[in-house]
């Protein structure tokens, strides 16, 4: 079932890096008749699939069917997102949605209906799922009821995008710059994501248990018996509650929340129904094994680790594009094509980190974990008994093969052999722990520099330095090809004047002023240029103020005002420098606080 919150998520990255193409949309009648055809091949091929699995279940072996009804159910779910992709790429069901005017204001909305088109196809596939899941594992829940469940458990992951996404929108929305430039930043999107991870793992089980119906476990011999357990384990908790999921048929327990006031115990009714006292206990210890090794704050850095790697390498993956197309000239960012090449490469990267993230990382530490909380558990009774015969309980009452892989979860025969081997040698138990410690410490060495090298491609010389090359080498290729493009002249003495190659800057901006005598941006750099260089040498105020003032007439922009108001200023005419710079600060509507020092320093020079 945790393979479902991939399967959401992975829904997420389609849409979120979805890049509509140029030009207009489809037409609204095709598009609904593709729409509806391509659902009904997808709902009638799935319900032929499963009802092929009905059929065998009357003559093959349980665990056989056991094996094809999850691997079924798996191709299906990357088939409904293949669908939902094919939804938002071949279709652009997009180009219908975005212009209404409150999907424009509020986007999450928007990205919330597509998230409910792709979960109505996992509906689907979980509702013909349920004849073949009735016929091999003899359960007594509804078609509904099993829908539901699968929805049910896997909604939550979505909760936390929902709160952090809606926030931001109303945000942006709101007549408030401030924290409109804070979560616009880089910094201000990292931490705004850090505050909300920590706040939804401290909070967000209240959420979930409302969302899954969970209600508090009654006073009783069951309960006492449990918070005996827990006491002697001083482990604290808010309440156990009683988790009804899929009708109650599974025999499981959980528990949720770093924070022991936010901390809750999950048992569903069947473990009460079908497990004896130390049975119970053993299970209990196993929950609370994950919460004396920390392993819910670990869950915690790991989500946060997935920020620093997926931002670091799409870093990489955009700098390697702009060396295919700058160096190697296999690329051609230009293309009208371009743009849907490059959404669909860009969302298989962001998958692909994402999967391979979580399916391999991930799932190695969460497999660990499981086996680490077994063993806290034989470590707590010294005894594996319980536990195993409650793997074995699981086996018959899921009708699951205890050697089906999984991806999160070593195999129930792979944990009962572990727990056999610790009986015989105890020793094994400090060793998992040792293995479990050292893979923690290389995984968090690896964050670090994964962490170091990302924060100097975004705020040191590294990225910069790195950028400029890669934008020199393109802007040289293109001028082999349109030398009389002013622009490009232009852009190349942006590049010059970053490095502080002041003789190359002047340059290319000359030139770029040869080429077409209005190009502001030309015109405008190079007098920013000549009044504020920081050699002395190349510093020209008569020229500098010549050329911001062509600049000025052909566009009273508040930067372009802002350089009038400089060359002015180093020419000795503090007055016309307070003009300018009063004139650039009234038509300001960002960087006030920049305008304002810069009106500070004229008026200062003026009363002097």
């Amino acid at each position: 079932m945790l393979g479902n919150f991939l399967y959401y998520i992975i829904a997420l990255l389609i849409y979120a890096t979805y890049q509509a193409p140029a030009g207009p949309g489809p037409s609204l009648a095709n598009t609904l008749v593709l729409f509806f055809l391509l659902a009904l091949f997808f709902a009638g091929f799935t319900r032929r699939q499963f009802q092929k699995i009905k059929t065998m279940a009357a003559y093959a072996p349980a665990r056989d069917l056991d094996s094809l009804f999850h691997a079924t159910l798996t191709r299906h779910s990357i088939l409904a997102l293949f669908v939902y992709a094919l939804d938002i790429y071949a279709l652009q069901l997009d180009h219908f949605l975005s212009p209404l005017p409150l999907l424009n204001r509020l986007p999450t909305l928007e990205a919330l209906l597509f998230l409910c088109l792709f979960i109505f196809y996992m509906a689907l596939v979980w509702a013909f799922a349920y004849s073949a899941f009735l016929k091999i594992y003899q359960a007594r829940i509804s078609r509904r009821d099993y829908v539901l469940s699968n929805i049910a458990f896997s909604i939550p992951v979505i909760l936390p995008w929902l709160i952090l996404s809606l926030t931001a929108d109303l945000i942006n929305i709101l007549p408030f710059d401030a924290p409109r430039r804070f979560l616009s930043s880089t910094e201000g999107q990292i931490l705004y994501f850090i505050f909300f991870l920590v706040l939804i793992a401290i909070i967000g089980p209240l959420l979930i248990l409302k969302f899954w119906g969970c209600r508090p476990l009654p006073p009783g011999p069951f309960r006492r018996r449990i918070e005996l357990i827990c006491w002697k384990a001083k482990m604290h908790y808010r309440d156990i509650m009683v988790w009804p999921l899929f009708g109650g048929r599974m025999i499981t327990a959980g528990v949720m929340g770093l924070v022991r006031r936010f901390r809750y115990i999950l048992i569903t009714p069947a473990l009460m129904r079908h497990l004896s006292a130390h049975e119970v206990d053993a299970v209990i210890a196993h929950e609370i094994g994950h919460i004396k090794k920390n392993h819910l704050f670990f869950y915690l850095v790991f989500f946060a680790g997935y920020l620093v790697v997926a931002m670091t390498l799409m870093d990489l993956f955009i700098y390697g594009i702009f060396y295919a197309d700058a160096v190697l000239g296999v690329v051609n960012t230009r293309d009208p094509a371009w743009a849907p090449v490059s959404s669909i490469g860009f969302s298989l990267a962001m998958i692909g980190i994402f999967l391979i993230y979580f399916r391999y990382i991930f799932g190695y530490f969460m497999r660990n974990f499981e086996r680490q909380a077994d063993l806290f558990a034989f470590g707590m009774f010294q005894d594996a008994g319980p536990l195993i015969s409650t793997f074995e309980k699981i086996t018959i009452t899921s009708g699951q093969s205890p050697t089906r892989p999984n991806w999160h979860h070593f195999s129930i025969q792979e944990r009962i052999d572990t727990l056999k081997a610790c009986e015989k040698n105890p020793s094994l138990v400090a060793r998992h722990s040792t293995k479990v410690n050292t893979a923690i410490g290389i995984y968090l060495i690896m964050i670090l520099m994964v962490g170091w090298m990302g924060y100097q491609l975004h705020y040191q010389d590294m990225g910069t330095a790195l950028t400029e090359n890669l934008l020199q080498k393109a802007i040289v290729a293109q001028m082999e090809k349109n030398p009389d493009d002013p622009d490009l002249h232009q852009i190349l003495g942006d590049i010059y004047l970053n490095q502080k190659n002041y003789e190359k800057a002047i340059a290319a901006y000359q030139q770029a002023i040869r080429l077409d005598e209005s190009h502001v941006p030309a015109l405008n750099n190079l007098a920013w240029l000549l009044a504020t260089c920081d050699k002395k040498a190349f510093v020209r105020p008569e020229k500098a103020l010549d050329l911001a003032k062509q600049a000025a007439a052909l566009s009273p922009e508040p930067h372009v005002l802002d350089t009038l108001a400089e060359a002015l200023y180093v020419n000795g005419d503090y007055a016309g420098a307070l003009a300018a710079g009063k004139q650039a600060l009234s038509r300001a509507e960002t960087d006030l606080a920049y305008y304002r020092q810069q009106v500070a320093k004229f008026r200062a020079a003026l009363s002097r």
